[in-house]
């Protein structure tokens, strides 16, 4: 039984060595050899004097040593913190501010944006992965130098509590949060996901999703548990249809797990009938709703494969699924399915009361998978946990979603929405209130609102409406440049409109219910206009 994630790794080097446990293009790592660099890059790490418990940046695209950093930060008794490469310097800035990162792990086509990172923050002291001269004062160590290491075995304790990584996520105070994953929750996952889906050593699965999203835990951890290797889909494939169906295809895929919007792409434009595609078993979707029409055609295309809907925030990782069988012609959502045998929930009313059977609630989750809690935020952690004493020295706590469902009598959760002002985009969460926070930075900006409108291919769009300063003259164009140094590209609005005026409600408020109808409207015409 492994207690650590890392475990897993050095355990299949020796009783499978050669067997293949990385893939990228026409790249690959062994478990051996995955197992010796990730250790070579511990080692590098202890002597740079890491500590136990700092936290390492990861700032890279997709790439075969992106594993061997989680795998190797986690050998040094660290914990890595995935950064997405294409989000705004300010961002970046923010997150290895928050965190304190000293050690940031990269490549050389970052620099530039490094550059501009450390006139924002000045706590890094190192950069590994570079493997050229550089105009910052920081100390960089190549790949080659880490390798040359003699490699060492930490003698630093290491226990299932200990933080393996934090995920940062849209908050709605305007600034992201991390959440705090530790060995114990992410093998818990991991456990629970292998057997869930009889995870084999023969499986190979692709990493679709970036580091920084929170299904990446399931590609690489899951497949680590079973033996199975991790074939990494380069950022360009996933927005190429055809090539990313014929990446599938070559690399004899046998499980992929991602979001319905990149199926759905797949439906549409992946020439799917000229693809052989026999090797491929398990579909898993989650992040957000699949359009049943959709799935139901992707199904058709596929009728060798099984399809799963997966349901888990990042706090909690995966907590249900549901295997879909078949549609019925009425139904007009897929279920998240039942909780998982290793997690207990709640559905409660606004008076954190249980709701009758059929009724709708919050649902609320107690599992070993779920966080540690978020990173620097005590108070956050504490409002986003239910305590339920059973005596008087003992309670149950349960993370709050913030999702709405409905339970059969079967024991099967019907999603429903929000409580609040969080959407998904793509699988991303974004907190309308960190747009709209970044929207009233704009230093032209008097008022401004955000809202989701919902998309022809059943997804969701962020749509944002403003009222300028009085005298100032501001411009869609400028707007839309301005936000995309604040937010990550999936937050930054679709469709942005400069008001001279907001309706309101009867006390004043901005009637945002009354914007967003306005614009749905707005959409559809559009939409069907093109048809």
């Amino acid at each position: 039984m492994h207690f650590l994630i890392h475990q897993c790794i050095d355990d299949w080097a020796q009783r499978q060595p050669d067997a293949p446990a990385i893939g990228f293009l026409d790249e690959s790592l062994t478990y051996a050899q995955l197992a010796t660099a990730s250790t070579a890059l511990a080692t590098q790490l202890l002597e740079l004097g890491v500590k136990s418990h700092d936290r390492i940046g990861i700032y890279m695209d997709k790439r075969l040593q992106t594993p061997i950093a989680m795998y190797g930060i986690m050998k040094a008794g660290a914990a890595y913190v995935p950064l997405d490469p294409s989000a705004p310097v300010e961002r970046i800035a923010f997150v290895l501010n928050d965190c304190g990162i000293r050690h940031l792990i990269t490549e050389n086509s970052k620099l530039k944006k490094i550059g501009a990172i450390t006139a924002q923050y000045d706590g890094l002291e190192s950069l590994l992965g570079i493997s050229r001269e550089t105009n910052l004062p920081l100390k960089s160590v190549s790949w080659q130098q880490i390798e040359s290491n003699t490699l060492k075995v930490s003698s630093r304790k290491i226990i299932s509590d200990d933080l393996a990584y934090i995920i940062y996520t849209s908050g709605s105070t305007g600034t992201p949060k991390g959440i705090m994953h530790t060995h114990s929750s992410g093998l818990a996952f991991a456990f629970w996901a292998t057997r869930e889906y009889g995870l084999q050593a023969n499986d190979r699965l692709s990493n679709h999703a970036p580091l920084h999203f929170d299904l990446s835990i399931f590609d690489y951890f899951a497949a680590a548990v079973a033996g199975a290797c991790v074939v990494i889909i380069p950022d360009d494939y996933t927005k190429l249809p055809p090539s990313y169906s014929k990446l599938i295809a070559d690399q004899k895929i046998t499980v992929l797990f991602t979001v319905p919007f990149a199926l759905i792409q797949l439906l549409f434009n992946g020439v799917l009938e000229q693809r052989d595609l026999s090797e491929l078993r398990w579909i898993i979707f989650g992040g957000e709703p699949f359009p049943v029409k959709h799935l139901r055609a992707l199904m058709a295309h596929l009728p060798d494969a099984r399809f799963d809907n997966m349901y888990g925030p990042a706090e909690v990782n995966g907590v249900t699924h549901f295997t879909v069988e078949s549609i019925p012609d009425d139904a007009a959502s897929i279920p998240i399915g039942g909780m998982s045998n290793i997690a207990d929930a709640l559905v409660l009313d606004k008076n954190n009361l249980p709701v009758a059977m059929g009724d709708p609630g919050e649902l609320l989750v107690r599992s070993p998978t779920m966080m540690h809690g978020y990173w620097g935020q005590p108070e956050l952690t504490a409002k986003s946990m239910f305590r339920q004493s059973l005596f008087d020295c003992f309670d149950t706590v349960y993370y709050r979603t913030g999702d709405l469902v409905v339970e059969n009598d079967d024991g099967i959760y019907e999603f429903l929405g929000r409580k609040d002002r969080q959407i998904k985009i793509r699988g991303y969460r974004v907190e309308l209130d960190e747009v709209e926070t970044a929207l009233v930075s704009h230093p032209q900006v008097k008022e401004g609102v955000a809202f989701a409108v919902p998309t022809a291919q059943g997804s969701q769009q962020i749509q944002v409406a403003v009222i300028a300063k009085q005298g100032e003259q501001l411009s869609v164009e400028n707007l839309t440049a301005f936000l995309k140094t604040r937010l990550p590209w999936y937050a930054v609005p679709s469709e942005q409109e400069v008001c001279l005026q907001f309706p309101r409600t009867t006390t004043g408020k901005i009637d945002r219910r009354c914007l967003r109808q306005q614009a749905i409207d707005s959409h559809q015409f559009n939409e069907d206009t093109k048809i």
